[in-house]
């Protein structure tokens, strides 16, 4: 357990079905990011630069994958025999059909023996779909000094934005006096973040009583917080003024990624005094041809480009072949796009082949195109 005896736990386990055909097979937070990550990779990294080290992670849906990924706790330094990841699946229940977690609050709940285990004064709750980076134990120090039972972590997001949020109003000392769940008319614009830290007495309580609620939700937007609210218990806003996105649709994530050809980009993955750890794969170099035109480009190990490839994305072993072109566009691992076809303002999904003078997505289309599916080229 860390020196400030804080427990983490990254809630894996949702749709992600705003993803389309990225999730038909993969979880959410195992689908694949700038270059050579995953989604997950970053809470992961996130606990342990911030000394947290033990993790649960609780899977749920397509989670074969994620299981056995996040299961290797070597990649992010969590194996040692004092830390680790621990993958936390929905419990069978006797009188359900599905073993399903039925909302955040539950899979918490379903989980309490595991934290007791540990006996931890704090629980660290975070999301496991979401790019950001961020010191936990810099959260930690807020929640401390502020004497506060819960602490939320927001950020601020343009006022015409804030209804797609959870939206945390506040004292002038950071204390949260409401919390409006997608409100249609916003009084601020600290939207929460999904990172919540607890003192696990009080939320412990707080969850044996929501699992014997039948009219709750089970959820901590929907009742755990609005209780704490109405209990009068002491509810701060720690404020994140760094990179964060939630990359939840097609196009968000696109964005994500575009990103990173920003110079000015706060993410910063060659930060090394904050790495973001993931899976080692073996892979050539990256190989430009002699004939090859690239201009503004993000390129992972592995990669082929004998093509032209412009402001563009690149992740690893992604082949461009000659006279091909891939514009504003997003090519996961392993995307292959034969000679001649043309790729414009497109995420083309993990392993798929482009074929010879076909022709994806549009530079007028006013929303990205995913390509999941190989495109047949002109025979």
């Amino acid at each position: 357990m860390s020196q400030n005896n804080m427990l983490a736990m990254i809630l894996a386990g949702g749709r992600g079905s705003r993803l389309h055909d990225l999730t038909n097979k993969v979880a959410k937070p195992a689908v694949s990011y700038g270059g050579k990550y995953r989604i997950v990779d970053f809470p992961l990294s996130n606990c342990a630069n911030s000394g947290i080290d033990i993790v649960g992670v609780l899977t749920q849906y397509e989670s074969v994958l994620l299981n056995s990924y996040v299961a290797a706790g070597r990649r992010w330094g969590l194996d040692t025999k004092d830390s680790g990841v621990f993958v936390l699946p929905p419990r069978e229940k006797a009188d359900e059909a599905l073993d399903v977690y039925r909302g955040t609050a539950d899979a918490i709940s379903q989980n309490i023996d595991f934290i007791d285990t540990y006996d931890p004064d704090y629980l660290l709750i975070l999301s496991g779909d979401h790019i950001y980076k961020m010191d936990y134990e810099k959260m930690l120090d807020f929640h401390k000094a502020n004497k506060a039972d819960a602490t939320i972590a927001v950020i601020g997001v343009p006022m015409k934005e804030a209804s797609r949020f959870g939206i945390m109003n506040t004292d002038g000392e950071g204390r949260i006096v409401e919390f409006e769940e997608k409100p249609k008319q916003p009084k601020s614009n600290l939207a929460s973040m999904g990172i919540y830290i607890f003192n696990w007495k009080m939320l412990r309580k707080l969850l044996v009583a929501d699992m014997k609620n039948p009219d709750s939700n089970h959820d901590f937007g929907k009742d755990i917080i609005p209780t704490l609210l109405g209990e009068g218990k002491s509810l701060f806003a720690y404020e994140f003024t760094g990179y964060w996105k939630d990359v939840g649709t097609i196009d968000s994530l696109w964005e994500a990624n575009m990103d990173l050809l920003d110079k000015k980009n706060e993410l910063n993955l060659n930060d090394t005094s904050w790495s973001i750890y993931t899976e080692d794969v073996s892979a050539l170099p990256q190989y430009i041809g002699p004939n090859a035109k690239v201009e503004r480009a993000y390129i992972t190990q592995g990669c082929r480009i004998e093509g032209e490839v412009r402001n563009s994305v690149l992740f690893t072993n992604a082949v461009v072949e000659e006279g091909a072109k891939v514009i504003d566009s997003v090519l996961m691992p392993g995307a292959y796009i034969e000679a001649g076809a043309v790729v414009t303002r497109a995420l083309v999904a993990d392993g798929i082949k482009v074929g010879k003078d076909a022709v994806v997505g549009s530079a007028d289309s006013e929303n990205i195109l995913l390509v999941a599916k190989r495109v047949k080229g002109v025979e």
